[in-house]
């Protein structure tokens, strides 16, 4: 029998509650994303997921935290992002303010105490994965209110949890870089403090997801480091009208919408995908397929006829996204 501590279901779809600013959804699992979990967990190494937009690199973490009953951190990456801001933020600013607050009170007492470096560094997200306890800890010291991650009822800390670092291609490579040593080791210094944050030894280490849209490429000896899951759009209009009409399926029922516009709308999206390879670098995917899913829902729901047909009016809305060039 093969140990495959992650083992959920590729017939059941998975319903996702909500979680910090992300709505309520649903999840379907395939073989090679539960095998590529699987081989991460086992090594021990992040897995990096591929894939154009909307295709379920994001969610596909967060169900993972959900099926293994763990923590869901997550951290989107911008263009400002540096590699620190995923360990602990330093508050400088506040400690400045608080600096010329105490001397303009001109207060007796120990302004060293008061202006401690420690008092000003708010745990980030590999902080609270790799030592709750520690990251909690560091949390009652900060000088704001910050509190604990959400987590789910009778987890403990050591239990693990599983980490998203979402769009990584958006960030100098220096982020990337400058990750290697605290993935590879659970644990970083914190030099402000000259403290060590680490996993313990009993501790179960976090599953690290980390996302790319390839819009920029990333380091090799970054890439070496992970796990590698490719997420494609299906080959062959068969099996990509199969994948968006069950993906459909997942979110509205057949008295909320019928099979024939669910196909209608698929094959509507081939066509724009394709006019898309000409006219522009933008391709429409399955999140903009499952917009216009939504909306024909609530514009028009269980109505068959007026579904078909405010489709052929709002079908441009959600599918083409380059510019449109003047026939003139």
């Amino acid at each position: 029998m093969l140990n495959k501590p992650f083992d959920p279901s590729t017939q059941t779809a998975r319903r996702l509650p909500p979680i910090y600013s992300w709505p309520a959804s649903v999840h379907q699992f395939d073989d090679d994303s539960i095998w590529a979990v699987n081989a991460a967990l086992g090594a021990g190494r992040p897995l990096l997921v591929r894939g154009e937009p909307g295709i379920g690199k994001s969610q596909l973490a967060r169900a993972v935290a959900d099926v293994l009953g763990v923590p869901f951190l997550y951290h989107v990456i911008d263009a400002r992002c540096e590699c620190d801001d995923l360990l602990y933020t330093y508050d400088a600013v506040s400690r400045l303010a608080q600096a010329q607050l105490l001397g303009a009170a001109q207060e007796a007492g120990d302004w060293k105490a008061e202006l401690a470096e420690s008092k000003f560094i708010q745990p980030g997200l590999l902080w609270w994965a790799f030592n709750w306890e520690s990251a909690q800890a560091q949390a009652g010291l900060y000088c704001r209110r910050c509190e604990a991650p959400p987590r789910p009822k009778n987890w403990k800390p050591g239990d693990g949890c599983v980490v998203l670092i979402d769009e990584i291609d958006k960030a100098d490579s220096d982020v990337p870089n400058g990750l290697l040593e605290s993935l590879g080791n659970t644990g970083f210094r914190v030099p402000l403090t000259g403290g060590t944050v680490a996993r313990p030894e009993t501790g179960q280490p976090p599953l690290v997801v980390v996302t790319t849209n390839e819009e920029r490429e990333l380091p090799a000896a970054f890439v070496r480091r992970c796990l590698v899951l490719q997420m494609n759009f299906p080959d062959g209009e068969d099996r990509q009208l199969e994948f968006l009409t069950q993906r459909a399926r997942n979110h509205a029922t057949g008295e909320e919408i019928a099979d024939a516009v669910l196909r209608k709308a698929a094959e509507q999206l081939l066509k724009d995908r394709r006019d898309a390879e000409r006219l522009g670098p933008v391709r429409p995917g399955a999140a903009e397929y499952l917009d216009l899913v939504k909306a024909l829902v609530e514009i028009a729901k269980g109505d068959t006829n007026g579904q078909l047909e405010v489709l052929e009016t709002i079908k441009r809305f959600a599918f083409r996204k380059n510019p449109e060039r003047s026939s003139s």
